[in-house]
């Protein structure tokens, strides 16, 4: 694979924009902005914590439930990486303030005509 396909700057920024716009929504329980970021399909996938959802409509009735407490986190360790135009993989650690646990997140983001959406995501916890 060429160097120049993988991070080039522009779109390694629009990337950066749109995971970090999640993250803010995410603190925040920003329903509507978090919906607005994943992909409204019946093939998007969400594997969670405590969860396996399969379509936008489980994801959505997910964020619907859970509690809007206790949503903070640090990110650590956060990687982002872009191939070509349209792909990019985020993958971070995160902790939560009171827990010893490290969360890890993946999200594959694809560019679609109406921006950059989760296509598929997994959060894991490790003791």
């Amino acid at each position: 694979m060429k160097s120049d396909y993988i991070d080039r700057p522009a779109v390694l920024a629009e990337v950066n924009a749109a995971f970090y716009r999640y993250e803010q929504a995410l603190i925040s329980n920003d329903i509507d902005v978090l919906d607005e970021l994943f992909w409204h399909d019946g093939r998007t996938v969400r594997y969670g914590a405590t969860e396996n959802l399969y379509g936008i409509d489980q994801i959505r009735d997910f964020r619907q439930q859970r509690p809007s407490k206790g949503l903070e986190r640090l990110l650590e360790n956060t990687v982002i990486t872009t191939y070509g135009d349209d792909m990019a993989v985020a993958s971070t650690e995160f902790r939560r303030p009171g827990s010893e646990r490290i969360g890890r997140q993946m999200q594959t983001w694809v560019k679609l005509p109406c921006g950059w959406r989760i296509v598929a995501a997994h959060v894991s916890l490790m003791a």
